[in-house]
């Protein structure tokens, strides 16, 4: 038991510290522990994720659905998140259960990353590491968003995007390649 405890802290003290390194408005990791429902969320994702890999499906649901009451943020538990994310205003968010999340991504409120199909295979799209997703931005369907991108607010994106680049508008065009 305390191996899964150790796989669970240490992952959540580095989400807060990095939530912590990139929002200016914290004044303190501990501010950030106790009063951000971006990480919450997180605490309660990790848990409900760690009984679905156990195919305890019912558990890891109500888990999930407890913090989408609390946070108004809603992660499905078979969702795969990776290492340091910061969820930023989360009030509306959305994550579908095929969908990836690579390290050090910054999500904005109201984004969506959602299935356009009732199929029971892989429907959400894999996002990179360092993408940063602008408020009410939506990216639909099993697509693939590369790394070092940058998703403007109200996007829609339905078509993979490649690495390095700034994606605005509905749909989605790429405006910039990094430098």
């Amino acid at each position: 038991m305390m191996k899964y405890l150790k796989k669970l802290i240490f992952p959540l003290y580095m989400d807060a510290k990095n939530i912590y390194e990139k929002d200016p408005a914290a004044k303190s990791i501990l501010t950030v522990i106790l009063l951000y429902q971006g990480f919450h969320i997180l605490i309660l994702y990790r848990i409900s994720h760690f009984f679905y890999k156990r195919k305890m499906y019912f558990l890891a649901r109500l888990i999930s659905q407890i913090g989408r009451f609390l946070t108004g943020i809603e992660i499905h538990p078979g969702a795969k998140i990776g290492k340091r994310l910061f969820i930023d205003h989360g009030m509306g968010i959305v994550i579908g259960e095929t969908a990836t999340i690579g390290d050090d991504c910054t999500i904005y409120h109201g984004v969506t990353l959602g299935g356009t199909g009732k199929e029971r295979v892989k429907r959400h799209p894999d996002i990179g590491n360092n993408v940063m997703i602008g408020c009410g931005a939506k990216i639909l369907g099993p697509i693939k968003i590369g790394n070092n991108v940058k998703i403007g607010a109200n996007a829609v994106v339905t078509k993979t995007i490649e690495d390095n680049v700034t994606v605005v508008g509905i749909p989605g065009e790429i405006v910039q390649h990094a430098q």
